[in-house]
């Protein structure tokens, strides 16, 4: 039991959260454009949520990994919402027992993916590809790259995700699934902006860099401001337009709070104390803009 516990642990299951919001959203899609919630097949379902989750627990994995061996570990001090899992570190796991971990979820998302591409066609091959790439490469080359690193988690959970999601349950891509992933696009993507900014200086001795370490953490703020509004006005804009339906307006519930935390972010960037419960604001409406977007399509 204890070792069952050490291994759900270095999953970090409090971020996982994310995936099953962002997943919620490819299914809200695949209901719309299949004409209702009950045509969307169970086991492909079941089988398309296993692989997302596990993406995500490969790339929770493979980070504690590298993260330990290149030394950041022992130089962060960790917060609620950043500084990696703290298994290894205490000892509780070794670092090969960590990567055969990563390793093995990754194969396992591979196995899935290509029974996909099986029963529903070729069409999934680059998203998994780019998917896999995302996973594999994050802490090795996505973040030591200022612009791929501020756009790759929100292309993960973002585009892959909800497309992948929507390919692998209507068996075709439609611009009704894309329109919709770029809301947890930009959510996301600001979700590890400001996770990064208690974490500058130790990042940045291991030869990191994304926006707070090359930019500055001030100006970091503007580009988390511009991401969060994008992400709401992206909702207003393509309802209006007709590219998602009246539904969809239920995601800008949150946008008070956003709007509360995008100040209060900018007026406090370089304050490490005062930005820790503004990460924990920021995390609360980047899960529900999602889940109610989500909500909405399938209501739709």
């Amino acid at each position: 039991m204890r070792l069952i516990s050490i291994l759900f642990k270095e999953t970090r299951p409090q971020f996982l959260i994310l995936t099953l919001v962002c997943y919620l959203v490819g299914i809200g899609t695949a209901s719309h454009a299949l004409g209702g919630f009950g045509r969307i097949p169970p086991g492909h379902a079941i089988l398309a949520l296993i692989g997302a989750l596990l993406s995500h627990v490969a790339v929770n994995v493979l980070n504690d990994y590298f993260d330990y061996r290149s030394g950041l570990d022992l130089r962060t001090q960790p917060t609620p919402f950043s500084g990696g899992s703290g298994i290894l570190p205490q000892g509780l796991m070794s670092s090969k027992q960590v990567l055969s971990m990563g390793i093995i979820s990754l194969l396992i998302v591979v196995a899935i993916g290509i029974y996909f591409l099986v029963v529903r066609g070729w069409g999934l091959l680059p998203i998994g590809l780019l998917g896999i790439l995302v996973i594999v490469l994050y802490t090795p080359l996505v973040t030591k790259t200022p612009a791929l690193c501020l756009i790759a988690p929100g292309l993960g959970f973002g585009p892959l995700m909800v497309m992948g999601t929507h390919y692998v349950l209507t068996g075709q891509h439609d611009w009704l699934a894309f329109w919709a992933s770029l809301v947890p696009f930009f959510l996301v993507s600001n979700l590890l902006l400001i996770n990064q900014f208690p974490d500058a200086e130790a990042d940045s001795s291991v030869n990191r860099r994304h926006l707070p370490i090359v930019i500055g953490k001030k100006a970091s703020a503007y580009v988390y401001a511009a991401f969060a509004l994008s992400a709401f006005c992206w909702v207003v804009v393509t309802t209006l337009g007709g590219m998602l339906p009246p539904g969809a307006l239920l995601a800008l519930v949150p946008l008070p709070l956003a709007l509360v935390t995008i100040r209060s972010v900018i007026r406090s960037a370089e304050d490490r104390d005062a930005l820790i419960p503004l990460l924990a604001k920021n995390l609360i409406y980047t899960l529900a803009t999602p889940f109610l977007l989500g909500v909405g399509l399938l209501v739709a």
